[in-house]
């Protein structure tokens, strides 16, 4: 990955996808080859963080004592504009299935992780 390009997964306020530049495939989970056309010429951008939401539910028993505090807490699978999906936390009661969402990005636990809010909300 770039270091040009933030990206919440090195700690920094930002979605970044892999697109081939050989098929145009974008990726989310990064691989070091495209896995449509087996390219390994692959760029790294940005994403908006706009998307609609695909699927929801709400985290009620944290994982761990370290996240308790956090439950209840919402979970997303958000269909990003640029065509891949990703999971996002969410307001445990303000976001649906179809709702337009953009994406912020909040301190969770030891980490960041992305939050998606309403679009209405920007």
């Amino acid at each position: 990955m770039s270091a040009e390009i933030p990206d919440w997964t090195a700690g920094a306020e930002g979605l970044a996808l892999a697109r081939c530049r050989a098929c145009g495939h974008v990726q989310y989970v990064r691989r070091p080859f495209c896995p449509e056309c087996g390219s390994e010429d692959l760029g790294v951008e940005p994403a908006t963080g706009r998307g609609t939401v695909y699927a929801v539910t709400v985290v009620a028993r944290a994982p761990s004592a370290e996240l308790s505090a956090h439950a209840p807490y919402g979970l997303a699978l958000v269909d990003a504009e640029e065509g891949f999906r990703f999971m996002a936390h969410c307001p445990p009661d303000g976001v649906a299935i179809g709702d337009p969402v953009h994406t912020t990005f909040r301190a969770f636990g030891s980490g960041l992780v992305p939050f998606v809010t309403p679009e209405s909300q920007s």
